[in-house]
């Protein structure tokens, strides 16, 4: 079963798109597209994200 991680690799800030597009096996550019709308559209983009931070584990 696969597991959600904050990424080492794929890390811009906290590594947190890059943890979901390894999740998904898609590219994290595309994620951060995606959580761009999110903050730019709904505002709820930023919000989502520090969750995401103190939520999404790191990897051992």
């Amino acid at each position: 079963m696969k597991k959600l991680y904050k990424s080492k690799e794929n890390r811009v800030i906290f590594g947190i798109c890059g943890g979901i597009g390894e999740y998904f096996n898609i590219d994290p550019v595309i994620i951060r597209i995606v959580w761009l709308l999110f903050v730019l559209g709904l505002g709820t983009g930023i919000l989502l994200y520090i969750i995401a931070a103190f939520i999404i584990p790191n990897p051992n």
